[in-house]
């Protein structure tokens, strides 16, 4: 906006003189990337509306519009507001995400899901940012006010909701809600033996999982023999990466699409690499890549600890996301249901990390001594 002077005091021009334009830059170009995917990722389209694909295009589009407009929005909030508004999601999405376990959608024999009229919503999905602002306000109290027992109070709240996550089930969440305490933990200046203790403990979780629950045990060995007949879908997905070389076989021309039902979500990455080449692959992580050392970079000189807790949460859950999205695709983890920021399809993850970036905004924003409230 070159047009707003350094001396505009309207809301409009204090958000523009202090947001930080080059993760904003970053965070629209992954939006522009959705918007390419999500015609790319559908398979059979006509441009009538009853046509379901093309329904579905036209829902996802529509999402990344509001999650765009939510991001720009939630990053003009105040500190303040950022702690109110976190904690009101946190109260309610703990409860609705409580509320799936009994009256919500099972599909695959989860229940993640509510209906609502056109479309369900995953509430964990919304209570993630919710959670990692609140824990990490909870923390910084804790070093801000003697005797307030902010972090046990922030690892009692990680406990209830891993449980939660736990009874769905959702694995994948639970090990991002996982490492995102564990680096707030971190952050805040746990001892390294804790760190290590943590670590153990972590693994030690895995591999109770891989023995008693028994689709982590499936995608394990599907992981360590994939050409058996269950690694289908993983298969095919590596196989795209192959048909589409340095510069993919052109838009509409790839054929993922077509035999992997997942395609538009957990394999939208698999599309980009058959339809756009290894080096459409190679700048979607290159963006990442940017959103989160440009955060991270910013940090380093924030005096306050509850945005260095609560921002480093934010791009912890965020990279880890879009890492394991990308790395299942590619075969070196086994498959995960994991959604790529922005960019797989899917109403609740657009918004949510539209949410999630829109707080990461709003906490990274240039501040004097005063506006730390």
């Amino acid at each position: 906006m070159p047009g707003i002077s350094r001396a505009d005091t309207s809301v409009l021009g204090r958000w523009w003189w202090s947001v930080d334009r080059v993760t904003l830059l970053a965070l629209s170009v992954l939006i522009g990337i959705g918007y390419v995917l999500a015609l790319a990722a559908t398979p059979g389209l006509s441009m009538h509306l009853s046509d379901p694909h093309t329904m579905a295009m036209v829902k996802q589009i529509i999402f990344l519009a509001l999650g765009g407009a939510t991001m720009l929005g939630m990053s003009m909030l105040t500190l303040r507001q950022v702690k109110l508004l976190a904690l009101g999601m946190c109260i309610l999405f703990f409860l609705l995400t409580g509320f799936s376990l009994m009256h919500g959608v099972e599909v695959d024999g989860a229940h993640r899901w509510i209906a609502l009229p056109g479309f369900t919503i995953q509430p964990s999905e919304f209570l993630r940012p919710a959670f990692i602002i609140v824990s990490g306000w909870l923390i910084a109290e804790s070093r801000r006010t003697p005797g307030f027992p902010g972090k046990r109070a922030a690892f009692a709240l990680f406990v209830m909701t891993a449980l939660l996550l736990k009874m769905q089930p959702d694995i994948g969440m639970t090990f991002l809600f996982t490492m995102v305490i564990f680096a707030q933990f971190y952050l805040d200046g746990m001892d390294m033996k804790w760190v290590f203790l943590a670590a153990a403990l972590v693994v030690l979780l895995f591999i109770a999982a891989f023995f008693y629950i028994d689709h982590v045990h499936t995608r394990v060995m599907l992981f360590l023999h994939p050409t058996s007949i269950g690694g289908y879908q993983a298969h095919t997905a590596l196989s795209a990466f192959g048909n589409g070389g340095l510069f993919g076989l052109g838009p509409g021309e790839g054929q993922v699409k077509h035999f992997l039902p997942d395609a538009r979500a957990d394999f939208v990455f698999a599309v980009a690499g058959e339809e756009f080449g290894l080096l459409f692959c190679a700048f979607i992580i290159l963006v990442f890549g940017a959103v989160v050392v440009r955060a991270m970079t910013r940090l380093l000189a924030e005096p306050n600890l509850f945005v260095v807790l609560a921002a480093g949460g934010l791009i912890v859950g965020f990279g880890l996301q879009a890492f394991v999205n990308m790395a299942s695709s590619l075969s070196l983890i086994p498959t995960k249901g994991m959604t790529l920021p922005f960019i797989s399809y899917g109403g609740s993850s657009v918004l949510a990390i539209s949410i999630q970036m829109g707080f990461l905004l709003a906490l990274t924003r240039k501040r004097y001594q005063g506006d730390y409230s």
